[in-house]
């Protein structure tokens, strides 16, 4: 066999060992959804109970977009729980004890947020400070300073502008428009996408493959669609979510950006060699990550109607499960964001289940704990194979 086939056999397996991936991930949560469900007795698939698991985790989610950036290359942020904290506090302070307005607030937790992850950045990328002991750092500095001007307290109540942001919903028609335009698009796209690689003169999918994948994700979405709408609607936190989804799947798919980031933590020298500043797309992607985290705070507190000293405690080990769980390699250059929120909604169904179900807190700790290492296994193993192939 020449070369060139052995190449091509390679890269069909490859190919194929990645599909395999991302429908085992969907399987798995197809798997836990049924689980769930019968153990439960169908309340976990109760239309308000998968309202509440959308709201739940949406601070994950939007944590664990920015993580996925931050883990493709080749980096780890330890800081983002307590960022969010931080930020949610802030701005819980401004609100209340000063009265600011809700607005104005909630821009200067995405700034601050945005500020202290420059803050990071630039001690990764321009003092090659490693990010975990950076990072590390910055959850006990970050928590410090909460505790501090918060004088321990919790902050509380928020007015009903500030509670809306987590706690409102879409109205029906317009939860039923947004869905309809949302499948119309993944339609379009994958129309001009096959357009352009038949123009390019590249292999393309048979239709009814291509196709079929856009008509389940049709089923997918109308069915969670209808579901929402038979408790109060699509939960505002769920819109944002998939609204800050959009825009990073965009600059990781459809940017220069992002492909430097993808060869970044692919291969950093080659990187450089090839003309990317590497110091200057490292401190981007932690501005990134901070200006998340801000989000995330922002949402949190309203969820809770409260900032307190213990917001957002462990959830950047959510946030990495969730990208790992997703299909994003520890050693960087490998992940995508449509895998982080299937992740994110598999770890959100996995605590969201066992409360149902009444089982106690050292478990779910104990259950998380589990699948985080057998995810990073997966990881491993896999790459391993992927070396030697």
């Amino acid at each position: 066999m020449s070369n060139e086939a052995v190449k091509q056999v390679k890269k069909v397996k490859l190919n194929f060992k990645f599909n395999i991936q991302a429908y085992t991930l969907i399987f798995a949560l197809a798997i836990i959804i049924v689980l769930f469900g019968i153990l439960t007795g169908g309340e976990f698939l109760s239309s308000r109970n998968i309202s509440n698991l959308f709201v739940q985790m949406t601070v994950i989610s939007v944590l664990a977009i920015g993580m996925t950036f931050v883990i493709v290359s080749s980096h780890i942020d330890l800081s983002v729980g307590s960022l969010a904290g931080l930020t949610g506090g802030i701005a819980a302070i401004l609100h209340v004890w000063y009265g600011w307005n809700t607005g104005i607030v909630v821009l200067i937790a995405i700034l601050v947020g945005a500020l202290l992850g420059l803050w990071q950045g630039w001690w990764v990328a321009y003092r090659s400070v490693p990010a975990f002991i950076v990072t590390l750092g910055g959850m006990l500095i970050f928590r410090g300073i909460l505790i501090g001007i918060s004088r321990g307290q919790t902050v509380a109540p928020l007015a009903p502008s500030f509670r809306m942001i987590a706690n409102s919903y879409l109205p029906y028609g317009l939860g039923y428009a947004l869905a309809i335009i949302g499948i119309a698009l993944l339609f379009i796209f994958r129309w001009k996408n096959r357009s352009k690689r038949q123009k390019m003169g590249l292999k393309t999918a048979a239709p009814i493959i291509d196709y079929g994948k856009i008509s389940a994700y049709t089923i997918g979405i109308a069915v969670i669609t209808y579901m929402l709408n038979r408790y109060y609607g699509v939960p505002t936190p769920t819109l944002i979510v998939i609204l800050l989804a959009s825009i990073f799947i965009f600059i990781s798919l459809k940017t220069a950006f992002g492909r430097r980031i993808y060869a970044i933590g692919g291969n950093a020298e080659a990187a450089s060699l090839s003309g990317i500043n590497i110091k200057r797309n490292t401190l981007s992607v932690f501005v990134i990550m901070g200006a998340l985290a801000g989000i995330a705070g922002v949402i949190l507190t309203s969820r809770l109607n409260a900032a307190t000293t213990g917001a957002g405690d462990m959830y950047e080990l959510d946030a990495i499960a969730a990208c790992v769980i997703g299909g994003t390699s520890l050693a960087g250059g490998r992940g995508n964001i449509v895998g982080t929120i299937i992740g994110a909604l598999i770890m959100a169904s996995i605590d969201n289940g066992m409360s149902i179900m009444n089982t106690p807190t050292f478990w779910q700790h104990i259950v998380k704990g589990l699948i985080l290492i057998i995810a990073v296994w997966i990881d491993m193993a896999s790459k391993q194979k992927t070396a030697n192939a």
